[in-house]
């Protein structure tokens, strides 16, 4: 199921979104599958998880996706692991960590918060070195991009004076 989100996070990167892919599954069957959207649709919720347990609830016809499992590329963040405890999620497998707004074991442990009423177990690092490839060189050809940008736009950098 990691490789099949991870396909997705790969189509996400060719739309210009951050590539996040997620699937929701029980046994071997999907219910639901996303790719983060958040640019296209401009809806700040738009993240792969939170679709695709949208699709997996329409899919079953409840929002309680017990007996569930997701698999993402990412480590969710908050708003994403608080949805996936809300929905009663039995499991959660994440590849790369996220160490800047991972909610799951990185920079806080929302399913294991023994507060909570649901708590999802979660299997970190699979297929991680794939996973963080996939972010990294999305992140490095925006930041490539956004440099020659800069430099193409700004007549002063072609006409530079030795200091």
């Amino acid at each position: 199921m990691m490789a099949h989100a991870l396909a997705l996070a790969r189509l996400a990167a060719t739309r210009g979104e951050v590539p996040v892919g997620a699937v929701i599954y029980r046994g071997l069957t999907i219910l639901g599958e996303a790719a983060n959207c958040r640019e296209a649709s401009t809806d700040p919720s738009d993240h792969a998880e939170i679709v695709a347990m949208r699709m997996a609830a329409a899919q079953i016809g409840g929002w309680r996706l017990l007996g569930c499992s997701m698999a993402v590329t990412l480590e969710p963040c908050t708003m994403c692991a608080g949805a996936s405890v809300n929905a009663r999620l039995d499991r959660i497998v994440y590849g790369a960590d996220d160490p800047k707004a991972g909610a799951c074991r990185s920079l806080y442990a929302i399913p294991s918060d023994l507060r909570l009423n649901h708590r999802p177990a979660v299997i970190g690092g699979v297929l991680a070195p794939a996973c963080a490839d996939v972010l990294r060189r999305f992140f490095r050809s925006r930041r490539k991009c956004k440099s020659d940008n800069i430099t193409s736009q700004d007549p002063a950098s072609s006409k530079r004076v030795p200091a």
